[in-house]
């Protein structure tokens, strides 16, 4: 072997450069520059289903925006959705299993691989719907989210529905009577530690005259104190949340949406235990009703009251107390229930409305601003409410507070929102979800409410509601 020294490279062996080689090599690079990637297919991250009377939501929850096109086939009834740029994963076949045998509207759903990046659902239908497909932003917990609601051709008589489901008497309704019971000796202290305090009175706004925009609106005069009113009183009672809104999340896993459906359903059959009182629920399901629509629900059966059931949450687990709140035309009495007027307003934005429908719902709602004779009214409910729930738990404030609250906005009917308890605090939270407090809180909410009726008769109306 020669020394290092003696070691010589070997020539590398190159072709000439040419301009043809040059031209060659840069084309290659433009090519490779310009040249579009292939699109990556969109992922589906979670398919739910959310059956009810009012009507069937799909969602599908995926990582980018989708784009959706969809048609009916008749004989049989068939709606069939392509959906772009996705490919079939896992997670939407598992669409398939969702589907509930109690489902009003979908008989089966089969999902399938139309051609490259489509998909095509294919939902076998039990009775005529009219599909509404929109797409949703990020908001909340959720991701971008593709959704399809299932309505019924016929919209449904409220009315109708209650008179099926509610067991009345023909006979004339008694009128409404005071409670009997021996009240509550004192308050429990509100969540500051200061002495009792008795529930503040409302304080008595001056109507100011407006002009009737609605003909529905009910002109009739109070009857005079002792005159008997013969015909059934109607309340309006709304769970708040449901569906893909879950509202206030408690420490141990439990949910507002559930917690306020399980109390509601209790409220209502109370309630319907007197002899004058029947109860429309503006859900009786876990699905999702928009704020608007849950206003309109009342207006329709022309309820004489709006309650609506919420479980408090706050960032400090240490807030407690129950409260009422009314609407206010001229800004919140608090900041708190400023914030929580803000919070529960959000509630469209997580649940997923439609903004076509959205828009014509406020519009219907809002026409009409509410009269200060209503909040008037829904002060005294309030208040009378509020101190029936002072009885059995602590008050976060000893009087009703006020805020823009966008499901309290029907201009005729005297509304209220009830925040039962703290869900984020733990020690509410295991009340919430005892069946004993329950009952108590409903039993409360009923004398409250027959007690505003004993001082505030409700007017006259057409028997035939």
């Amino acid at each position: 072997m020669p020394p290092p020294s003696q070691i010589r490279p070997e020539p590398l062996i190159t072709s000439p450069i040419t301009r043809r080689t040059v031209l060659k090599a840069g084309g290659t690079l433009l090519l490779s520059v310009f040249t579009p990637l292939p699109a990556m297919a969109a992922q589906i991250l979670a398919v739910r289903v959310w059956p009810a009377a009012d009507y069937t939501r799909v969602t599908l929850e995926n990582d980018s925006i989708l784009k959706a096109t969809h048609f009916i086939v008749k004989d049989p009834e068939r709606l069939v959705i392509d959906i772009e740029g996705l490919e079939l994963n896992p997670t939407l076949k598992g669409l398939v299993a969702k589907i509930q045998s109690n489902d009003p509207y979908i008989k089966q759903v089969r999902v399938g691989q139309n051609r490259p990046n489509v998909v095509r659902l294919v939902f076998d239908l039990k009775e005529e719907v009219r599909p509404q497909l929109f797409t949703l932003p990020p908001a909340g917990s959720y991701n971008h989210r593709l959704i399809f609601d299932l309505y019924p051709v016929q919209e449904p008589d409220l009315i109708a529905q209650m008179i099926e489901k509610g067991d009345w008497s023909s006979d004339p309704a008694k009128p409404p009577m005071a409670d009997t019971r021996t009240p509550p000796p004192a308050l429990p202290l509100p969540e500051s530690g200061k002495p009792p305090v008795a529930v503040a009175p409302p304080p008595e706004i001056r109507p100011d005259v407006r002009p009737d925009l609605r003909p529905e609106q009910r002109p009739e005069a109070r009857p005079l104190p002792g005159q008997k009113v013969v015909r059934l009183i109607t309340i309006a009672l709304d769970p708040g949340h449901g569906g893909e809104d879950p509202g206030a999340t408690g420490s141990r896993g439990s949910r507002e949406k559930d917690i306020v459906l399980s109390i509601a359903k209790r409220l209502k059959s109370k309630l319907e235990m007197q002899p004058n009182m029947r109860v429309m629920l503006t859900r009786d399901a876990d699905f999702f009703v928009p704020l608007g629509m849950r206003v309109e629900k009342a207006r329709k059966v022309q309820a004489d009251l709006f309650v609506s059931i919420h479980a408090d949450a706050f960032i400090q687990p240490s807030a407690r107390g129950s409260s009422v709140f009314v609407l206010s035309e001229k800004g919140a009495t608090s900041s708190a229930a400023r914030w929580m007027a803000n919070k529960e307003n959000q509630a469209d934005l997580i649940g997923g409305v439609n903004v076509k429908n959205h828009d014509q719902q406020l519009a219907s709602v809002l026409l009409d601003l509410s009269t200060t004779a209503q909040i008037n009214d829904s002060m005294k409910l309030g208040s009378a409410v509020l101190r029936e729930i002072g009885g059995i738990n602590r008050l976060h404030k000893g009087s009703v507070e006020q805020a823009g609250f966008a499901v309290l906005k029907a201009p005729d009917i005297p509304s209220i929102l009830i925040e039962t308890a703290f869900i984020s605090n733990p020690e509410e939270e295991a009340k919430l979800t005892d069946n004993a407090y329950q009952d108590q809180l409903a039993d409360a909410i009923v004398t409250g409410i027959k007690n505003y009726f004993a001082k505030n008769p409700p007017l006259a109306k057409s028997r035939s509601t």
